[in-house]
């Protein structure tokens, strides 16, 4: 143990803080000779620096705005995906219905009638199809002219004599 105070530590023999008068920090600190410097010229030191701001700022970008960019995009992805998961459990839901009733026997009596056409025993099936459209090209002369006139008045809407901006 060395006699120079109370510390069990042993100190690094060289050079102490208290050196020629200056801290630790002098050689930090202390302008750098010309002929030690990387560069001479102003305008390249002005330029490194700028080249070195613009390496800091896109490191800058890439570390913190870009994952917060992404961050928040994913918040929205999140919120769309969860709306069209709702709608999907809904769908499913029905879709769950729909089956269940077409497991009872009167669910798929139904279906049968619906889809298959089947008649049961006893019953008579009558199909009636849809009236088709009335034929507008027809020919001039006399009953056909009629015909014409009525079927211009059943397509035109009532005009009502109240209204100001009826012809």
């Amino acid at each position: 143990m060395s006699g120079k105070g109370t510390s069990t530590v042993e100190r690094p023999e060289g050079r102490s803080a208290s050196d020629r008068g200056r801290s630790r920090l002098g050689d930090v600190t202390r302008p750098i000779h010309v002929e030690r410097r990387i560069t001479t010229q102003r305008r390249t030191t002005v330029l490194l620096a700028v080249v070195a701001i613009a390496i800091a700022g896109a490191l800058a970008a890439a570390l913190f705005v870009l994952p917060v960019q992404t961050y928040f995009g994913q918040n929205d992805r999140i919120e769309q995906r969860a709306d069209q998961l709702a709608q999907l459990e809904q769908v499913n839901s029905d879709l769950r219905t729909e089956v269940e009733r077409l497991r009872t026997p009167v669910g798929i009596r139904e279906a049968a009638r619906e889809e298959l056409a089947m008649v049961q025993e006893g019953e008579r099936r009558q199909s009636i199809l849809d009236l088709p459209d009335v034929p507008t090209d027809l020919p001039a002369g006399w009953p056909y002219s009629v015909v014409s006139g009525i079927v211009e008045v059943r397509r035109t809407p009532p005009v009502d004599p109240a209204d100001p901006a009826a012809p």
